[in-house]
């Protein structure tokens, strides 16, 4: 089992490979662009939800590392994959409901390659 590994900051020029660094950056950006929207306070929930599930991934992927054992790993890969598709609900409910297009296709495709590689993640883990 690896050890956990400080999150590095790599520099927003560069191809970002790991898949916990991917995770951290989709959350921070999402953080970011909720931070600069004017919205309506019935739209509050629909945000703050996505705030709280977008960063919840990189999260878990970092508790994952530093799990007792294999099985701690997936799981918590499992609740990062979680958070990854519930992120794509709120993106998806959010670019219907509040009409904000910029971006939210941007989000919502990162948001599907995070999930099918911590999938596969997760199914390589078991064998």
């Amino acid at each position: 089992m690896k050890q956990q590994e400080d999150l590095d900051i790599v520099e927003e020029s560069a191809v970002v490979y790991n898949i916990k660094h991917r995770a951290y950056y989709l959350g921070r950006d999402i953080v970011l662009f909720i931070g600069k929207q004017q919205f309506d306070r019935i739209y509050f929930s629909l945000f703050d939800q996505l705030i709280r599930c977008s960063t919840s991934i990189s999260a878990n992927l970092i508790e994952g590392l530093a799990g007792a054992s294999k099985k701690d790993f997936i799981n918590f890969n499992i609740i990062a994959l979680k958070s990854a598709n519930e992120t794509k609900y709120w993106l998806r409910l959010i670019k219907d409901t509040v009409k904000i297009e910029e971006q939210l296709d941007k989000f919502i495709n990162e948001a599907d390659e995070v999930s099918k590689i911590i999938a596969k993640i997760i199914i390589n883990s078991k064998q």
